[in-house]
């Protein structure tokens, strides 16, 4: 059956580069990359492996805790994570003489941030690169604003220089969409491949993608299945040398406690509950509540879809109500202790993807909702402690505990958990450092608005 012209076909790649782009890139390093969070067990788990791998184990017996996030097999520890992270740190962790956990400072390690900083940080500056030329594309004047949304408006700013997945899976995946929208399906099939290295979930946008790439044909899929190949058969060496068998992933030997709540469903994902998905996106750490931009940002998707990208604004719209749903119905909706729902990170580039239209049709409502987004996002980035439980930093929401500053000043709460800043070596101070970050997040965004107001005026005229 042959499909309609207008959801197979949607006319030239939307690619452009926004104004400003390098100053606001620089902007959003100093803003969000500076931040240096006490080490916790993400960290263990993943360098313990890079240092593993380095010294040609996968095991890390006498380097992982054997109480915290590591799988057990065959009388050895291995990292629970997928190894994808752990090895791109290499390179960084061999230059700075990465030490083992036991020597980190509990008050910013400078050669832990750097690794973060290579893995992370990295990413997160490739995905809003990626995400302001295709809004760009598709919104002339408002890529930079959307650049600037998802780097300090969002979740992915906060986890960004963390050993957390989900900011370098968010870049490759949106890569691999990216380039199945420049119908280069092996090259989104390669990225595919690499993706699954780094975060097991994110195999459902790889399945999203595969579905868009099938619209092209026959041929387009076999190239994209074709490019896959290289990382699904380096996970299962990676899986049967370490576990046995290159189907056991390392989910299936973590601790006890993680064990039998995993066991329960699909890896511990069941249907998801009405008040889990209340807590995702409006719960005290919720999506809309840190982030209420990303409203804009749907109904620009079908701003999207009336202009006819069909098929690409039904995967973007896929993937997020996807990632929701699975966030929603997992028994750690926040992901452990993290500043709100990590999980959805991945699917968050998709849903920007209609935020360049939001500009463009909505720009005052959709400037202030980023506006709130970037002030919010970035606070929380600034004082989750990381390895505390958040509930405890913001007890209603962040905005609860932001109206406090003028009130209480340095001594609100939130003041209090002020994080380590790499500016502090400056002898700025935890909250000189953190106006700096604040500040810079806010000329920023206000940088790319202006960009934005500015087209719009010469087009009236």
């Amino acid at each position: 059956m042959k499909l309609p012209a207008r959801l197979t076909s949607s006319g030239p790649f939307p690619w452009a580069r926004p104004r400003h782009e390098l100053l606001l890139l620089g902007l959003v390093a100093l803003a969000m990359l500076s931040i240096m969070r006490p080490p916790g067990a993400q960290d263990t788990s993943r360098m313990c492996l890079t240092r593993a791998l380095v010294h040609g184990h996968l095991s890390a017996d006498t380097c992982l805790d054997p109480n915290g996030d590591r799988a057990a097999f065959g009388g050895h520890l291995y990292s629970d994570k997928p190894p994808g992270i752990s090895v791109f740190a290499i390179p960084m962790a061999q230059a700075v003489r990465l030490p083992g956990p036991s020597r980190w400072s509990r008050d910013g390690d400078v050669r832990l941030w750097a690794v973060r900083l290579s893995t992370g940080g990295i990413a997160l500056l490739v995905c809003a690169l990626l995400v302001g030329r295709v809004a760009e594309g598709l919104a002339p004047r408002w890529g930079g604003a959307v650049l600037v949304t998802f780097a300090t408006g969002t979740l992915a700013g906060s986890l960004a220089v963390d050993n957390f997945e989900e900011v370098p899976a968010a870049a490759l995946a949106f890569a691999s969409f990216l380039l199945a929208w420049r119908r280069r399906p092996g090259l989104a099939g390669l990225v595919a491949g690499a993706m699954l290295l780094v975060q097991y979930q994110s195999g459902l946008i790889g399945a999203v993608v595969c579905v868009y790439v099938a619209l092209s044909g026959v041929h387009a899929l076999g190239r994209y299945a074709l490019g896959a190949v290289p990382g699904v058969a380096l996970l299962g060496l990676y899986n049967r040398l370490a576990f046995g068998s290159p189907f056991h992933l390392s989910f299936k030997y973590v601790s006890p406690y993680y064990r039998e709540r995993q066991s329960a469903g699909f890896f511990g994902i069941h249907a998801p509950p009405l008040h889990h998905l209340a807590l995702v996106l409006g719960g005290s750490r919720g999506l809309i509540v840190e982030a209420p931009v990303l409203l804009a940002a749907a109904l620009g998707l079908v701003l999207l879809w009336r202009h006819g990208y069909r098929a690409e604004s039904c995967v973007c719209a896929a993937v997020s109500v996807i990632f929701v749903l699975f966030d929603a119905g997992y028994f750690e909706i926040y992901g452990g202790d993290s500043p709100g729902p990590r999980y959805v990170i991945p699917a968050i580039p998709f849903l920007l993807t209609g935020l360049g239209p939001a500009f463009a049709r909505f720009r005052a409502f959709t400037a202030l909702l980023a506006a709130a987004s970037v002030i919010a996002s970035t606070a929380m980035a600034l004082t989750w402690p990381g390895g505390v439980n958040a509930a405890q930093v913001y007890r209603w929401s962040v905005w609860r505990e932001l109206a406090s500053l003028p009130v209480h000043g340095s001594h609100a709460l939130i003041a209090t958990w002020a994080q380590p800043n790499i500016l502090g070596r400056l002898e700025l101070g935890h909250l000189g450092s953190a106006a700096i970050v604040m500040t810079a997040a806010l000329l920023a965004l206000g940088v790319a608005l202006r960009d934005g107001w500015k087209g719009r005026l010469a087009d009236a005229r």
